[in-house]
Parts: C-alpha cells; sequence; structure tokens
C-alpha cells in the first residue's frame, strides 16, 4: 500500500529518440495518465474495503491481501520490468504492463469472492510494476531537454495527486455507483492510454543485460513468506510451527538472496549501492517511514467508517489533510534541500510524522470523539510527509555514479513497497492482539496500540536520519 513516490530529475534518460518528438504536453499526458492510474489503486481500495469485508465476506487476513497482493508483485518486480524495457523496448513493456493493469482490473471487477480478488489485484501489481518505473524514463526521452525538469516536476505532482485522491475517488465510485466500478473505471483509461502511448513515446532501449532471474525469485518468496507469516501470528499463534517456520524461510531466503546478489555479474539490486552512506541511510528510513505511515492508513480508513459512521465518500475526503499536504510541502522541501541539506528536513519530517501518528493512537481512545479531535494529528502526518519525499528522494542519489541514478531510484521505490505491505502485515497483527474488533466499540481497542507502534517505528526513522546521515547530504555543491 506503500506509494511509489517519483524520482528526482537526475534519472538517465533515453536516446534521443530516431522519430520527430509529439510535444511536450501530449507526452506528459501519455506517460502520465497510465502511472495516476497505477498510483491511484496503491490507496483507492481502503475505503472500500468495509463493503468488500460484507459484500464478499472477506476477513479481516483477506482484506489485508487484497492491499498486500498489489503492494508485493508491484514491489517484487518492478526492477525487473525495467530491466525487461532496457532489453525488449521501454514503450513496448509500458504498453505491455497497461493491457495487464486493465485486463486484472476487468477480472477484479468481475470477482465474485474474496480469493479471486486477491488474485487479480497480484496480477493487477505485475502490470503496474512496468508502468511506474517505465513512465519517467519514456517521458524524460520524449520531451526537450530544456522542458525535461518541468515534465518531470509535473509528473511527479499527478503521482502525488494519484495519492492524494485514491482514497477520495474510492469512497465516491463506492458511494456512487459500486465497489466494482472502482476497476471498471481503469478500462476506459487504459483504452486512451494505448494509442496515445504509441503515438507520443518514442521507443527506446537501454543497457541489455540479463535478468537475475534466481534473485528475483529468491526475493519474491522471502518477502512472501515473511508476510504471510505475520499475518497469520494472531490466529496460527506467534510460536507455532507454521508461523516460525514461516519466518524462518522467509528470513533464510533472503540471507540466499544477499549472497546471490554478491556473486553474480548483473544483480537484481547491486550491493555495493548500500557502501554509499546517504543511500543506505534514505533507504532505511524510508522502509520504517512507509512500515509505520501505510500501515495506519489501512486500519484509519476503515476507523472513520467503522468507528466514526462516514460513509467511503465522506472518509475519503477526511484522509485529505493527511494525503494531500504533501501536494502543498514536498515542492518546498525539495526548494530548501540545497540550502539546508537533507538532513534537518529530513529529521524534522520523520519526527513530525510520528508526532502526527501518536496523536491519532492517543485521541482515539477518548470519548466522545469527532473528527475535529484527529485533525491535528492528520496534518502533522501529512506535512511530515511532504518534508520527507523530496529530500529522501535526493539522499538516495546523492554521492552516486549518474549510471547508477535509474537502478538507485528503483531500489528506494521498492523498499517503500516493501515496507508498506509489512507495515500492513504488522499493524494488523497488533490491533488483533489488543482485541481489536471490526465493529463500532471493538475498534479503537485495537486503532491505538497499532498507532502508537507505528509511532514508534517512524520515530526510530528520524533518530536514524540524525544519527546517521552524513551533514553534507543534498547541500548544493559551489
Amino acid at each position: 500500500m506503500a506509494v511509489t513516490m517519483p524520482a528526482p530529475a537526475e534519472l538517465p534518460v533515453a536516446p534521443p529518440p530516431v522519430r520527430r518528438r509529439r510535444g511536450t504536453a501530449v507526452a506528459l499526458v501519455a506517460a502520465s495518465v497510465p502511472m495516476f492510474m497505477a498510483t491511484l489503486d496503491n490507496l483507492v481500495m481502503t475505503t472500500a474495503l468495509p463493503v468488500l469485508r460484507t459484500e464478499l465476506s472477506a476477513t479481516l487476513e483477506q482484506l489485508q491481501w487484497m492491499v498486500n497482493a498489489y503492494t508485493l508483485s508491484f514491489a517484487t518486480l518492478m526492477i525487473a520490468a525495467a530491466t525487461l524495457g532496457d532489453r525488449w523496448g521501454r514503450r513496448r513493456v509500458f504498453v505491455a504492463g497497461i493491457v495487464v493493469f486493465a485486463l486484472a482490473s476487468i477480472a477484479s471487477a468481475l470477482a465474485t469472492s474474496a480469493e479471486l480478488l486477491i488474485a487479480a489485484r497480484a496480477v493487477q501489481g505485475v502490470g503496474a510494476a512496468a508502468i511506474m518505473p517505465l513512465s519517467l524514463t519514456l517521458l524524460a526521452g520524449a520531451v526537450p531537454a530544456a522542458r525535461r525538469a518541468m515534465a518531470i516536476g509535473i509528473w511527479g505532482g499527478v503521482s502525488g495527486l494519484g495519492v492524494a485522491l485514491g482514497p477520495v475517488i474510492g469512497g465516491a465510485v463506492v458511494d456512487g455507483i459500486s465497489w466494482e466500478a472502482i476497476f471498471w473505471i481503469n478500462v476506459p483509461v487504459a483504452v486512451v492510454a494505448i494509442p496515445l502511448v504509441l503515438w507520443a513515446l518514442p521507443e527506446s532501449h537501454g543497457r541489455r543485460q540479463p535478468l537475475d532471474l534466481a534473485g528475483l525469485a529468491l526475493a519474491g518468496a522471502g518477502i512472501l513468506s515473511l508476510t504471510w507469516a505475520i499475518i497469520r501470528g494472531n490466529d496460527d499463534g506467534w510460536g507455532s510451527v507454521t508461523v516460525v517456520g514461516g519466518m524462518v524461510l522467509g528470513a533464510l531466503l533472503l540471507v540466499a538472496f544477499l549472497v546471490r546478489e554478491s556473486r553474480t555479474d548483473h544483480p537484481l539490486i547491486p550491493l555495493r549501492l548500500f557502501r554509499v552512506r546517504s543511500f543506505a541511510v534514505a533507504n532505511g528510513s524510508a522502509l520504517v517511514f512507509s512500515f509505520g505511515v501505510f500501515g495506519l492508513v489501512f486500519l484509519l480508513a476503515q476507523y472513520l467508517q467503522i468507528g466514526m459512521g462516514y460513509t467511503p465518500l465522506e472518509a475519503g475526503i477526511r484522509t485529505l489533510p493527511w494525503t494531500a499536504a504533501p501536494m502543498i510541502f514536498a515542492p518546498i522541501a525539495g526548494m530548501l534541500a540545497p540550502r539546508v541539506g537533507v538532513r534537518p528536513l529530513l529529521t524534522l519530517g520523520l519526527a513530525m510524522q510520528a508526532a502526527g501518528l501518536a496523536w491519532q493512537g492517543l485521541i482515539v481512545s477518548t470519548d466522545g470523539l469527532v473528527y475535529a479531535d484527529l485533525v491535528p494529528g492528520l496534518a502533522l502526518a501529512g506535512i511530515g510527509m511532504g518534508l520527507t519525499f523530496a529530500p529522501s528522494a535526493t539522499a538516495v542519489l546523492f554521492d552516486m555514479a549518474p549510471d547508477d541514478h535509474g537502478t538507485a531510484s528503483s531500489v528506494n521505490a521498492t523498499i517503500r513497497e516493501v515496507g508498506g505491505a509489512l507495515g500492513i502485515a504488522a499493524l494488523v497483527a497488533v490491533f488483533t492482539a489488543s482485541d481489536g474488533t471490526l465493529t463500532p466499540d471493538g475498534y479503537v481497542a485495537g486503532l491505538q496500540p497499532a498507532a502508537l507502534v507505528a509511532a514508534g517505528v517512524v520515530a526510530l526513522g528520524a533518530l536514524m536520519v540524525l544519527l546517521w546521515m552524513p551533514r553534507e547530504t543534498g547541500r548544493q555543491r559551489v
């Protein structure tokens, strides 16, 4: 559920296309519309979850997998899709991703059970994995160099808009039509997007290197095993053979993945990148940020409906102080980073998020709670997110060789997605272990400890940045 944020303008771009460019505006629309569709589906389901629980008789575990199936396949396959785009043609793989996403959306809309919807969502994530990284590369290669920074800035704004509007659009569609329409709306978007992409975005290729299939299988299986074990912890028992075995298996698979990546000539994730301290710290903070923030979004969006009685649309609108604030504060942080450096902005942003999450955890325990009581915490978390996104992206690429920019950005996006999936699993486990139930009276019991755990995890990220991020990271070099 975590959100993939745009990479900075320093990403390597495609070679100048042979055919004539169609114009910056057209190229921007062609690249951004599919990307908006993919980012929207990260959070579009959050306000529909209570409805899905009723209409599909879904359990809390199945609700988690409806979100995590998308996030995990998205995260696991993003780098692989970018590698295939370099070899087979970026536009070709991008269009294939749109087709897969649209077909999986149809399957999701037609799903008659929770199991079928989970499977369709996993396939949707496969399509999104091809859409997200390649949209920016194709855009950068389709616009003149003089307009590239502006185009990428607008592309990033559209990505943020998809995040902010996800709960609102999801709530509006569920209220006005049905939950199935959340997925049907992707189909006409894809039908329009595909010919536009073929007309406006020139084909391009990158470095043709083998795809590390063994590494991909080890990483995907390891993350899936860990996530499954965490989700099953409360039901099967944390000391049960299945849960302990799943965690041990996941850890062993991830260790095997690291060994594999250190020895292969064409690693999926080059481990040498983590020798750059700013890159390592930025990714560590991104992991805990996504774990805490997006894990709690999953619970809070349902609380607004189950615990406070709002409709899906009303609940979506009430998430905007949190989800929309980054659109205002992320550009401000981006302008400040070259002057003050990444460390103070990133530390402050994570600290504000931790405070916002803690506020929500403490306030929901009071009697007579009204929505206005939640707003300060939502706003703190939203402003903190805005102060985090741009500095984090800057830190990922700081002191990184230009040839590694694309890989570094993709690794960072993957880690954020994985953090979000693990966060949902872990915070729901805390919710359930604290006797939380999906009822008006039982929701607060689980939400409060889950929010406080989320706040603590994000606070650790702020401490990590404060202690280990190099002071000069992000500052403009003269």
